[in-house]
């Protein structure tokens, strides 16, 4: 029998793949995910908003460095739960405060303790390349927790399985950033020597890259100093943010960026590489896997059909709207995501797929994820967002006509799972809700289905 899970669950937003998920789904035998996106923002929130339940306190008093778990929680509790002002939050950014690291570190620790508390099943975190300042952090406050899978996608993390291995050693490591405008490379560093915890063994988890190429996979095996254990083939029917297609500047009448040939990975090549590698895209299904076992892969990766069960992220009134839907309009826009990579955006009553609610929105860069830095002509970073205030983005060196269209998905998507920020005008940021093509997958279901319902669907066991 495969050492290998035949279903990942997909690691998506911002704590809709959550440790209810993930644990659920490990739970039930397979590889249960959880989004590292903006994890620390989600862990101050679960706190300010009371931690009811008292889950992330206690994950934080079990942090190997208890006063740094207690910082955390001295920090962001809030025991009035019925005020949900908004609260300062501190940026990632290339030269982060011990402070912020910790924040990073102690959320990813908690993230996992919780999904991997009370069962001995296999539990993964997802990263993205595009959103480099918190992964170090991120990386090592995942392995202090046992993590068994590395995920990231969103770009080509080839540094990444070297970074993995000298963590597993407490050892300092180095990671190249992109800064537009940089005259040389420039590299953040994190060393875990200041948390004193060399003694404590931590394993090596296995990493997978998720890819949209097998030219891109030939050149992680071959040119990463540390090669990828396995691979994820997404295809553009995948919700979230899509790889944009070979061939630019093609729309069809909806606007929408058109895939060809040339975006169809050859998959025997990737055969060659002699790595596992599992599909996704619109394959959440028994049919699907069947599909991907033939084709050679090792499995699938589904998320659309995971992200509405009853303990996935999103809001039950979200829930409902999908689920209770008889049709789903889906566009891959090329330009709700200020990173410029394609986004999957469902038509959803009330969100910001709604250009009066999506016009009538002040704009605000507050939590800084996908914030882009450049070298300014002192030396110094400076940091800029496409989603933020158009005058302040041409200020610092933008372009007005990449603003048209961008939207905060860091505000869209922390609403989405039930962590909305309060805006100046006292109003809550509304959601924005991304999911696959195979909505159907969804809204055929009763409400409340379960991620334990999904895979005994799709593996028919």
């Amino acid at each position: 029998m495969s050492s290998y899970p035949l279903i990942i669950q997909g690691g998506m937003g911002i704590a809709v793949s959550s440790y209810h998920l993930a644990k659920a789904v490990s739970m039930a035998g397979q590889l249960g995910v959880v989004s590292g996106t903006a994890i620390d923002a989600v862990m101050a929130m679960r706190l300010h908003y009371g931690d009811i339940l008292g889950n992330v306190r206690r994950s934080l008093n079990n942090f190997p460095v208890k006063e740094i778990g207690q910082q955390m929680i001295d920090k962001f509790y809030n025991t009035n739960n019925k005020i949900k002002q908004m609260f300062k939050f501190t940026m990632p950014s290339l030269n982060m405060s011990q402070e912020k690291e910790n924040e990073i570190v102690t959320a990813n620790f908690s993230e996992i303790f919780l999904a991997k508390e009370g069962h001995k099943g296999i539990v993964g975190i997802n990263f993205l390349e595009k959103i480099q300042f918190p992964n170090l952090a991120g990386i090592y406050g995942a392995l202090l927790a046992g993590i068994d899978y590395i995920i990231m996608g969103a770009g080509i993390p080839k540094e990444i399985p070297a970074v993995i291995e000298k963590l597993t050693r407490h050892e300092k490591v180095e990671y190249t950033c992109n800064v537009e405008n940089a005259k040389e490379p420039k590299k953040m560093v994190f060393d875990p020597s200041r948390f004193g915890l060399s003694n404590l063994k931590l394993k090596r988890p296995k990493f997978l890259a998720i890819i949209s190429s097998n030219i891109l996979a030939a050149t992680l095996m071959k040119k990463s100093p540390v090669s990828p254990d396995g691979f994820i083939i997404e295809g553009h029917q995948a919700g979230g943010h899509n790889a944009p297609p070979r061939v630019s500047g093609v729309f069809n009448e909806n606007g929408e960026p058109l895939y060809g040939e040339k975006d169809i990975v050859d998959l025997e090549k990737v055969k060659e590489l002699n790595v596992p590698f599992w599909l996704a895209g619109s394959y959440g299904t028994k049919e699907g896997l069947k599909k991907a076992l033939a084709a050679g892969a090792a499995g699938i990766q589904a998320g659309t059909v995971f992200a509405f069960t009853k303990e996935a992220g999103f809001t039950d009134d979200i829930k409902q709207k999908v689920i209770s839907s008889d049709s789903i309009n889906i566009k891959t826009d090329p330009l709700a995501s200020p990173t410029g990579f394609p986004f999957k955006v469902a038509d959803i009553a009330g969100s910001l797929s709604d250009n009066e609610i999506y016009n009538k929105r002040q704009r605000v860069c507050n939590l800084g994820y996908l914030r882009t830095a450049y070298e300014k002509d002192d030396g110094s970073i400076g940091y800029r967002c496409a989603a933020e205030p158009v005058e302040m983005y041409v200020k610092k060196g933008g372009r007005e006509e990449n603003t048209r269209g961008r939207k905060c998905l860091c505000n869209a998507l922390m609403a989405a799972a039930g962590f909305p920020l309060t805006c100046k005008s006292g109003e809550e940021e509304k959601p924005l809700i991304t999911m696959g093509d195979d909505y159907k997958s969804v809204i055929s279901r009763p409400y409340g289905y379960s991620a334990e319902d999904v895979v005994k669907e799709i593996t028919g066991k």
